[in-house]
């Protein structure tokens, strides 16, 4: 049996690569515009054409938005991100409530009997900043975390995949909480709930750590009007 030729990559594809693994190292971070063209072609002593190729397959893959007049901007910094982005671009779906919960429950049943000491400490200074930072009015530092804590369970569950894929979901459900300062009679300082769910962690609880996650979702839709 014969083998083909190994054949090399196009110059666009070499491109397209580089600039992808800036996007998911995070040295381009979501939310900020890359260089301009003439920048890409004098860094990487390519043609326009071939840094505008490479551009616009990293757009129809999700993790660049080309802004006319404006620059290309960040989007997701993988293709299954982007594609959750364009999907529900209107933050507004109870499915993407329903995969969270079903991440977040397993990733609580997990850490209840993988967590370590350090991680549950860490656990507990999250929610500490959560609330310094709304009593503050500081929603963007609320924000992250909120969001570390949630990550941070999802991490102590010591499984990659569930955590990769818990992250390619980070900025629609970053986007979708982004009114929740402005919501009548929402407490982002109350420790209820999360406290909960650090506790059914600490006493080794697998079943009560995953009913706790289901009823924090179940509050957040409901604060989203998604119940009913």
């Amino acid at each position: 049996m014969s083998l083909e030729p190994a054949r090399r990559p196009t110059l666009s594809t070499e491109v397209l690569g580089t600039l992808r693994r800036q996007i998911t190292a995070g040295e381009w971070p979501v939310g900020t515009r890359i260089p301009p063209e003439p920048e890409l072609m004098r860094q990487l002593q390519v043609a326009r054409g071939t840094v505008r190729e490479a551009v616009r397959a990293l757009a129809h893959a999700g993790l660049l938005e080309v802004r006319q007049g404006d620059g290309t901007y960040v989007r997701a910094t993988s293709e299954l991100s982007g594609a959750v982005q364009r999907l529900y671009a209107d933050q507004a779906s109870t499915e993407l409530l329903e995969v969270r919960a079903a991440l977040e429950g397993q990733a609580a049943h997990l850490a209840a009997t993988r967590a370590t000491d350090k991680d549950l400490a860490a656990l507990t200074a999250t929610l500490e900043r959560r609330a310094e930072a709304w009593t503050a009015k500081d929603f963007e530092g609320w924000l992250a975390a909120d969001w570390e804590f949630h990550t941070r369970i999802v991490d102590a569950a010591g499984n990659a995949l569930l955590a990769e894929l818990y992250r390619n979901l980070a900025e629609p459900l970053r986007a979708s909480m982004s009114e929740f300062w402005e919501l009548p009679g929402f407490d982002g300082a109350d420790p209820a709930g999360h406290e909960d769910l650090v506790a059914a962690l600490r006493g080794r609880d697998p079943a009560a750590a995953a009913r706790q996650a289901d009823a924090n979702i179940n509050a957040t839709a409901e604060w989203r009007g998604f119940a009913g």
